[in-house]
């Protein structure tokens, strides 16, 4: 089974194409403007440089969320063109979840952040069980201390593992909040990995876990700014 995968959460998105055994390639992009000006390029190289063709894939896994409004649709358009257009399936991935697979095996729990603006971040917080993360809490908008918090409430362990954009534009608030129990990851380590994406997506495919490309929506969290101005002029 070859997958391709896609993350466009965060403002370093990128593609994976893997089989069951091996990474087969990997892009990462860094863009200051939008996914969609790059995407289709990249994707394109990736499978030319794998000597792969579209028709070879046989399912297609997207980040869903949260992460960027913009860059979420972005993704799940393109999948599901990919879709409609091959006849292959769709799996959708949790984007926090993926961030988490950055430290498989942990003994800490590990929470992973975005930068949900507002002075607020998307966290969730994980726990290495049985050679699988478990959810100890699920993905939230909140104030980073204030998730800090509840981490610390939820289990008592001695350390906990942060990454992500959110975790490194708010590490003092953290480190306030938690003290020496807050580790906080390496540069390379808090960033999301496209092959994190194609992992569990081999997975969710493997147990039938597909998506249904119509009704399959971005994991947003909270309503947008449009939205929320949309609202407050009705």
């Amino acid at each position: 089974m070859i997958i391709l995968a896609i993350d466009t959460s965060t403002m370093l998105g990128g593609i994976a194409i893997m089989d069951e055994s091996l990474l087969i390639a990997e892009s990462r992009l860094n863009v200051r403007s939008t996914h969609s000006e790059r995407l289709m390029t990249e994707i394109e190289h990736c499978l030319k440089q794998s000597g792969i063709k579209i028709s070879d894939i046989d399912v297609f896994a997207v980040a869903a969320g949260p992460g960027s409004f913009t860059g979420l649709r972005i993704g799940l358009s393109t999948v599901k063109g990919f879709s409609y257009a091959t006849g292959k399936p769709i799996v959708s991935v949790p984007t926090l979840e993926a961030l988490a697979w950055n430290f498989p095996c942990s003994k800490y729990p590990v929470c992973t952040m975005l930068d949900a603006r507002k002075k607020e971040v998307y966290a969730a917080l994980f726990k290495w069980e049985e050679e699988n993360f478990t959810r100890l809490i699920n993905e939230i908008s909140a104030k980073p201390e204030e998730f800090a918090c509840d981490a610390l409430r939820v289990t008592h362990d001695d350390k906990f593992i942060f990454a992500g954009e959110g975790a490194a534009l708010y590490r003092d608030k953290i480190t306030e909040a938690m003290g020496e129990k807050a580790i906080f990851a390496s540069p390379e380590k808090t960033v999301p990995s496209p092959a994190n994406v194609a992992v569990l997506g081999l997975k969710k495919a493997k147990a039938g876990e597909f998506s249904e490309s119509i009704s399959l929506i971005p994991m947003y969290i909270r309503k947008s700014e449009a939205e929320v101005k949309w609202k407050n002029l009705q």
